[in-house]
This record gives structure tokens, C-alpha cells and sequence, in this order.
């Protein structure tokens, strides 16, 4: 993970909050790097424009979350999506980051099996997603090709598949937390919002045979091997330790800056932290959009989608609707075959 050159030491920062923002931040002394995801507004726009049952909505916002996290490290103009398809109640999530600072994101599941999960008390992620893959893709541009790595998921959770991912195909050690949670408000008429936040640490030391000896995974060797004992780097034992002590509410507190949580959790060591980037919840969809995807169809398949007259089409991602005349899809299609 490469961070901006000029960083800012943290030295008792104030504890007014930021939402909506991505902290990068670095700890010298123990060869560690890391970022904070604080999601406000941008999360509970994204989640509050479904009416998803309130795990789906903790699930999606866990993988924004991650998904942020990932993407906002990309150092060029391009798309990090990431997408879950498994057997579970919740079939499928999509979260696509633009960079540098946009995104949004859907869910599909199914609303019988979700609700008897509920109903069962076993509406935990692991248990939502059930068994299948994360694929993760960085898309550089249509002249570029695509980066993707896959993950299986096999009951556990985004935390799990994040760790898996980062010792499997990186090889880098990484630790993950994340959260999600509703937050009551007394005033405007005492809705729910969503809030999310999230928290990365990496040990990205000089030496890569350092690196790789730090997250060694025992269950690589073969069958019948006699276990190595390798010493555990110091620095990394007591980086993923410290991580292990954030809590819920320390990443979901808006009273709770990132720069006071970082200083919480490494000031001992001296922490540092980088300018932080804004993150808003951004659709791509428009009306010229789904207008030129109905051109791209047949005049049979356009005439099958006509219910009522015209032509009704609703993005998944922000439930923005598009009505369309059948005769003005036809006339404008005809105009540019002419």
C-alpha cells in the first residue's frame, strides 16, 4: 500500500470526527501501514435507497466498507469492484469504487430464505452468504486488461475472505476490522441512518522474505510434514495485536476522529498519518446510459419490456427510475442506423 509523501505526526488530536473519509496512516517503528474508512452520509445513502432487511443492509455495507478500503489504494484512474456469488440467502453483492473517491453498491437476495434466517436468529454474515467466491477486480480502461482475484468463501465473513485473500494472492500481512450499525436520531422525524467503518493494517517491511514469514499459513505444507517453528515477527505480532483491541463502537463513534483512533492505538510507537480523502456514495447510471443499453436491444426484446405503454427501467444500484415511450427508443434508434 503506497501512501502520499507528506505525512503529519499525530500528537493528541482533537476528537471531533470526519465521516465520509479514508485516513492512510504509518508506524515507522514497526514497519506498518494502514487506513481508516469512516462512512457516514455516503453509507447510509447507499444502503437507505433499498428496502433491504436490515442484516442485508449490514452485510452490504460491511463489503462498501472493505470495498473502499481496497480500491482507495488504486493510483490511477480506474474502477475496484468487488463481487460476491454464493448459495446462500444472499446471492449476490456488488461494490464498485471509481476512483478516486466514488461509490455504490446492490444486493440480491432472497427475501423467504433471508426472512426465515432472521426469524431462526441466524443472520450472521457467514451464514447469509453461505458458500461460494469474492472475486475482487481492479478494471484499469477499456485499452487495459483486467486484474482479478478470487476468494472462496465457505461460511465465514468478509474479515476471513479479506485475510485469505491478502495471504493467498498478496502475500502480504493484513488484518481487517470492520462495522456496520444503525444510529437513532431524535430529530428528522427519528429515522435510523447507517454508519460504517473500517480499519487496515499492513506489515510492509523492507525485506519481502521478512514479510512472508510474519503470516505463515501451517496448512500449506504437505501432508506429513514436521512442522518448521519459525519466530514470528515481533513487529507484526504486536501490530495485529493492537488492531485485535478496536472495538465496534471505536470505528463507529462520530465523536471518534480517525486521527484520535490511530493515535489510541499506536502513539506509543509514534503513528503518522496522511491527508485524508473523501469518499461519496455516486451512481453512474443516466437517462442517455439506459437509453443507448434499450437501443442496443431488438426491437422483439424492447417490445417485450413494454408493460403499460412504455418502458420502465430501475437501477439496481440507486433505484433511480428511467420511463421511456417505446416510440422515442425506436425513432432515435432508427436515426443513428441512418
Amino acid at each position: 500500500m503506497n501512501a502520499p509523501e507528506t505525512a503529519i505526526p499525530v500528537r493528541e488530536p482533537a476528537q471531533t470526527g470526519r465521516d465520509d473519509t479514508i485516513l492512510p496512516f504509518a508506524v515507522k517503528a514497526l514497519d506498518l501501514r494502514g487506513r481508516i474508512v469512516r462512512l457516514g452520509a455516503a453509507v447510509d445513502a447507499i444502503l437507505s435507497s433499498h428496502d433491504y432487511p436490515a442484516p442485508v443492509a449490514k452485510l452490504l455495507g460491511e463489503a462498501i466498507v472493505l470495498t473502499v478500503m481496497l480500491g482507495s489504494a488504486l493510483k490511477f484512474e480506474g474502477r475496484f469492484i468487488l463481487q460476491t456469488l454464493t448459495d446462500g440467502p444472499v446471492r449476490m453483492l456488488v461494490v464498485d469504487f471509481t476512483s478516486p473517491n466514488k461509490v455504490r453498491a446492490c444486493a440480491r437476495f432472497d427475501a423467504e430464505r433471508v426472512a426465515a434466517a432472521i426469524a431462526a436468529n441466524e443472520a450472521k454474515p457467514g451464514k447469509l452468504l453461505g458458500h461460494g467466491h469474492l472475486a475482487m477486480t481492479i478494471d484499469q480502461g477499456p485499452e487495459m486488461s483486467r486484474y482479478q482475484g478470487l476468494v472462496p468463501l465457505e461460511g465465514g465473513d468478509f474479515e476471513q475472505a479479506a485475510h485469505e485473500y491478502f495471504s493467498r494472492s498478496e502475500q502480504i500481512p493484513t488484518r481487517v476490522r470492520l462495522a456496520v450499525a444503525e444510529e437513532f436520531r431524535s430529530g428528522n422525524g427519528g429515522r435510523r441512518h447507517w454508519r460504517a467503518g473500517g480499519i487496515l493494517l499492513q506489515f510492509l517491511p523492507n525485506s519481502v522474505e521478512r514479510a512472508r514469514q510474519a503470516d505463515l499459513d501451517p496448512g500449506d505444507a504437505p501432508p506429513g510434514t514436521q512442522p518448521h517453528a519459525v519466530p514470528e515477527d515481533e513487529a507484526w505480532v504486536e501490530g495485529r495485536s493492537l488492531i485485535a483491541t478496536v472495538d465496534d463502537l471505536e470505528l463507529l463513534d462520530p465523536a471518534l476522529s480517525s486521527e484520535r483512533l490511530a493515535y489510541r492505538l499506536f502513539h506509543e510507537r509514534g503513528v503518522r498519518v496522511f491527508r485524508a480523502a473523501p469518499v461519496e456514495a455516486h451512481c453512474s447510471c443516466s437517462r442517455e446510459g439506459v437509453e443507448n443499453m434499450l437501443r442496443s436491444f431488438s426491437q422483439e426484446d424492447r417490445a417485450d419490456m413494454v408493460e403499460d405503454g412504455r418502458i420502465t427501467v430501475t437501477c439496481e444500484f440507486c433505484s433511480s427510475t428511467y420511463v421511456f415511450q417505446p416510440s422515442e427508443i425506436v425513432a432515435q434508434s432508427g436515426t443513428a442506423a441512418g
